[in-house]
């Protein structure tokens, strides 16, 4: 293990550093910087393109130098301008001061002082953020979602014909099917990812407080909106805001992170109940050699994946929900307070990926105990007087209803002797009998 991992305070950096590494390239220190410099490089760019009537004479050709600076950049550079930062002590004019300095390196001096033209932080910081969120989303937090979803469409389909004793407030109730109680979440789950991925990434372009102030009174001449509204949306593929104060509005930021933690929030509810399925034996789980599931009581082989899950989701629940809060809340046109909190996205996200994790190992790790199930069954054969009740409504039976109630409401147990004494006392046609009898807790389970 790694030293830093030994004394990193956060557990997605320290214990859990292995779940969490692919979100480096989007949430660490580097990674933003490395945002920034990509969007002030294209940004740059397409004020040539105008062109700028001071950018006529920029070679082209140096379009391909000016993007190798943010496809290579690497920790030096980073270091670079958190080293410039100790000076001006603001993070991003010291991007514009370290791209400067490869201007200069590139021998393009007479052009740098358009890096940043007309530009305030936020029009950085407003792209690169949604930016690297939708990148992160993409590449990392939807494939591991997939996956998870794949592994209970299978599970669900090896599932699809075992019948289980269904529990509504903790009781014995209709029954139904295993597999169709994991296409309960499946459905739930494909939903808010659909949802997800129709929420567009939001971004905010428009200066000091977002009206184009510098951009329109040195160059009136220009459609500053249509140029940044063909930027953002088409060059860096999000949806620029068309009106905000300095900082972007956030409400779509904030419908991602709500939707984020209703998926946490559908998942903690799985997570429970194969834990207590586990906890009544209809499941048992894979010894994996040399595990311990107790250091006191050798023979436990605890639900650990799932708890951890549990706590993970409801950590990033807690933080999503902070996020979604706050970040649409400014003082007038516009406080520092987004600042602090947007560098903490990538930390509900990867307690969310820890969770998906566990989850996925404690799925792994499943033995069904078809037996049990079984068992649970054949001891419920209460269960079954909804079916008789609604056969007999149709053959217009006198209080159906509550002749099964006298027969099976809070009785400790109702045998299969019972039921079908039961059936026999009823003033029916054997031929209704017979199908009452046919009905049991195993085929009683519907569509």
């Amino acid at each position: 293990m790694e030293l830093n991992a030994l004394t990193a305070i956060s557990p997605i950096d320290g214990r859990y550093q292995q779940k969490t590494t692919a979100l480096s390239d989007f949430f660490s220190e580097y990674a933003l910087i490395k945002y920034r410099v990509h969007i002030e490089i294209e940004y740059f760019i397409a004020l040539c393109e105008i062109p700028l009537p001071q950018l006529k004479q920029f070679p082209a050709k140096q379009f391909s130098a000016l993007r190798l600076i943010a496809s290579n950049f690497n920790e030096q550079q980073a270091q670079r301008i958190k080293d410039i930062e100790q000076i001006t002590n603001h993070d991003v004019k010291a991007v514009e001061y370290f791209l400067k300095e490869e201007f200069d390196t590139l021998g393009l001096s007479s052009f740098k002082e358009f890096i940043h033209f007309a530009l305030t932080s936020q029009d950085i910081n407003n792209t690169a953020v949604p930016l690297s969120l939708k990148h992160s989303l993409v590449e990392v937090y939807q494939p591991i979602m997939l996956e998870l979803l794949e592994q209970l469409t299978q599970l669900s389909n090896e599932w699809k014909d075992i019948p289980m004793l269904a529990r509504t407030h903790g009781q014995p109730a209709s029954p139904t099917l295993l597999g169709k109680e994991i296409r309960v979440f499946l459905e739930r789950l494909r939903a808010q990812l659909q949802q997800l991925q129709h929420i567009p990434p939001s971004a905010k372009f428009g200066g000091a407080t977002g009206n184009f102030n510098a951009h329109v009174v040195t160059y009136p001449s220009i459609d500053w909106v249509a140029f940044a509204n063909n930027f953002v949306d088409k060059q860096l593929g999000l949806k620029r805001t068309q009106y905000t104060t300095q900082i972007e509005n956030y409400d779509n930021l904030g419908a991602v992170f709500h939707n984020m933690a209703r998926v946490n929030t559908i998942l903690i509810d799985l997570s429970r109940d194969i834990w207590t399925y586990i906890s009544m034996d209809y499941f048992k789980q894979k010894v994996i050699k040399g595990e311990v599931g107790s250091s006191a009581m050798p023979h436990k082989v605890n639900p650990i994946d799932f708890e951890n899950a549990e706590g993970n989701l409801g950590i990033a629940n807690a933080i999503f929900e902070h996020l979604a809060a706050k970040l649409p809340v400014s003082r007038l046109q516009r406080d520092l307070t987004d600042s602090t909190v947007l560098r903490n996205i990538g930390v509900p996200i990867g307690h969310t990926l820890i969770a998906f994790k566990s989850i996925q190992k404690g799925l792994s790790k499943l033995l069904l105990n078809e037996a049990k199930l079984t068992a649970d069954l054949e001891q419920s054969w209460m269960v079954v007087a909804e079916a008789i009740q609604n056969i007999l409504r149709r053959e217009a039976y006198d209080q159906p209803y509550e002749a099964l109630k006298a027969l099976t409401r809070g009785k400790a147990s109702v045998t299969k002797e019972d039921m079908h004494g039961f059936i026999d006392s009823l003033s029916v046609n054997d031929t209704i009998k017979k199908e009452l009898k046919q009905i049991t807790p195993m085929n009683y389970v519907g569509v």
